[in-house]
């Protein structure tokens, strides 16, 4: 699980080079500045004239937390702080994947094992109900003080965390104590999932469902939506990497909407590493950008619901 604590494949080479700002929404270059700034420990880049100096620009907390919508290369930039930033011990992983190595090593362990760290990554930070709101806050709390460096993504700002989702006001004490060791960083932008798809999952015949699971061979899945979904219940999200090791295609059959949330929730997680490993998917049955009810996309979940959306859609056009 601490091995696996780096960039997903498809952000290996991620640098500040590669990220394309989009010059309609000036504040993506002007955050990728500031993360070089911070990736890097220097001050921002001169600019006018060989000899000239750029004024000293406000001192970074020690974690920046970048807040925007989906698709605006929040993790192409988190990835980037990770590769450039030269750190002897440094770490990148899911939100989740932090709670589930809690979990499995125990609270002081994992302190243990972080501490000392330059850096730790968080990828889709989010507080989902008051046991991770009490172990994310007490861990980062600990490690700050040591010198350890924070970076983060979300859809929420770290002020609101928890919102909609729990009694936030029980643990506002928490929540900001956590949120004053970052810096805010506003991103805009639209969805570059979006940008060149339609704006729906891609739904097959059953016929072309088969052709493209024979076509995918061996290494191509085959399974009922609704099994798949029976048996990410058994199996702890932070190894649902595990179940895609070798996978090139996922298929999934007769697809439906969710009746059940917590069911909803195993397949955002599920949603989110197919995601990260850039698996096709070929389905049948409901479009599964339909598949989360009304009463879910307006509840407190709302944005992972359409973090996932905007990622199957992109995933069935792939």
């Amino acid at each position: 699980m601490v091995a696996a604590l780096v960039p997903p494949p498809q952000f290996d080479g991620a640098t500040f080079d590669t990220y394309r700002a989009d010059a309609q929404f000036p504040s993506q270059s002007q955050v990728k500045e500031l993360l070089q700034q911070f990736a890097t420990g220097g001050g921002p880049v001169a600019r006018g004239g060989l000899f000239r100096r750029a004024k000293k620009g406000p001192e970074l907390k020690p974690g920046v937390y970048l807040d925007g919508g989906f698709g605006v290369g929040k993790t192409h930039l988190l990835a980037s702080i990770y590769h450039a930033m030269p750190a002897r011990r440094k770490y990148f992983g899911s939100f989740i994947e932090y709670t589930a190595l809690v979990g499995a090593l125990g609270y002081q362990k994992t302190v243990e094992l972080f501490r000392g760290a330059d850096l730790l990554c968080i990828d889709e930070f989010e507080l989902d109900d008051p046991g991770d709101t009490m172990v994310m806050t007490r861990l980062l709390g600990e490690l700050v003080p040591t010198g350890t460096k924070l970076a983060a993504t979300s859809n929420t700002p770290p002020g609101a965390l928890g919102e909609g989702r729990f009694a936030a006001q029980d643990f506002l004490r928490e929540i900001h104590a956590m949120s004053a060791n970052f810096q805010t960083l506003r991103i805009d932008g639209t969805d570059y999932r979006q940008r060149a798809v339609d704006g729906h999952a891609v739904v097959l015949t059953d016929a072309a469902y088969a052709d493209a699971v024979a076509s995918g061979g061996a290494t191509a899945s085959d399974d009922a939506f609704a099994m798949l979904v029976r048996h990410l219940a058994t199996v702890h999200p932070s190894r649902y990497l595990r179940l895609l090791d070798g996978v090139t295609m996922i298929g999934l059959r007769d697809v439906a909407a969710f009746d059940d949330q917590s069911a909803a929730l195993r397949f955002v997680a599920f949603v989110d590493r197919a995601y990260d490993a850039q698996i096709p998917v070929r389905a049948t049955g409901v479009a599964l950008d339909r598949v989360f009810t009304e009463d879910m996309l307006s509840g407190g979940y709302r944005k992972k619901y359409l973090r996932a959306i905007s990622r199957l859609v992109a995933l069935t056009h792939s």
